[in-house]
């Protein structure tokens, strides 16, 4: 009767066999994979062991115990899925010490499911077995992957097919074969640049030294440069308006300090002619103190400005 599955000597003195075909309890076509097979030639000698698995599935519990055995054996097994493993072939490759897969290797695993007749007793007793048989694979997939019996439960129930790189991910299988990773190139070490300050944030004292090092806008009108603030603006609006409201024969009150601004502060640099009024008060009668500044001509001074 000719079989689908053999031993093999490899040249590093371990042994090889493949397990290609359906699995069952026994063999009624000859290409089965049957548990009493399986162990007289898994013990006919010692040594590690490279287990190659191509089969979609069978019975349950023909794969239960030869997984089993696997699991049993005293030397190490790695576990190569060549082409499909699925369904019960599946649980037999959670038992290698390495699981293998190949790139365009293919895992499946689902709930079990049978045949029954008879009465509602026997379909309820059915359900029940099938619930016990899938919390039994759950047992050998949640050893090998890690993940939670929830999970696997849901993975089952929506037979899902699982490639390569994702079995890698989800902890059911541990390599892929041929995966030759390509080195990288050399990179060139390149110096490292000076930690710049951040450009938000920053601490009080770094923010009062960068104010300190701010310089003045100049504006250049040919002639001179002028230092220019909101504050001299300020001062120079202040001295028009004011200016119009002094009388011509009035000394002015800042006792000759406009004047001195007119002369060259620096060398080569001429500053603005600024005017700096004491504040006014104005009484009750809308007039200043001295009675030079009416209280309409500065708001008519005001107006022309707006």
């Amino acid at each position: 009767m000719p079989k689908f599955w053999d031993y093999i000597h490899d040249d590093s003195g371990g042994r090889v066999l493949r397990l290609e075909g359906p699995i069952d309890s026994d063999s009624f076509w000859g290409d089965e994979i049957t548990p009493q097979d399986f162990r007289d030639e898994l013990y006919a000698e010692d040594g590690d062991l490279t287990l190659w698995i191509n089969s979609p599935g069978g019975n349950v519990f023909a794969a239960a115990e030869i997984y089993t055995m696997i699991r049993d054996y005293p030397h190490n097994v790695t576990v190569r899925i060549a082409s499909i493993a699925a369904s019960a072939a599946s649980v037999i490759a959670m038992a290698g010490n390495t699981v293998q897969m190949s790139p365009t290797a293919l895992l499946m695993i689902n709930d079990p499911s049978t045949i029954a007749f008879g009465n509602a007793k026997d379909m309820e007793k059915a359900i029940a077995t099938l619930n016990e048989v899938k919390e039994s694979i759950i047992n050998a997939y949640a050893a090998k992957t890690g993940l939670s019996r929830n999970r696997i439960s849901k993975l089952m129930s929506d037979e899902t097919w699982i490639n390569a790189k994702k079995a890698v991910e989800l902890g059911f299988a541990d390599e892929i074969l041929f995966d030759e990773k390509k080195p990288e190139p050399d990179k060139k070490e390149e110096p490292e640049e000076p930690e710049k300050p951040d450009q938000e944030g920053g601490d009080d004292e770094g923010d009062e030294k960068k104010e300190t090092e701010k310089k003045p806008f100049k504006l250049d009108t040919g002639d001179a440069l002028w230092e220019y603030s909101t504050r001299v603006m300020g001062q120079t609006i202040l001295g028009k308006i004011t200016a119009s409201a002094v009388p011509e024969d009035t000394e002015p009150s800042d006792g000759g300090k406009a004047d001195d601004a007119q002369k060259p502060s620096e060398e080569g640099l001429t500053a603005p002619t600024v005017t700096v009024p004491d504040m006014p008060v104005i009484g009750m009668d809308g007039k200043t103190a001295d009675g030079a500044m009416p209280y309409e001509i500065l708001k008519q001074q005001l107006a022309f400005l707006r």
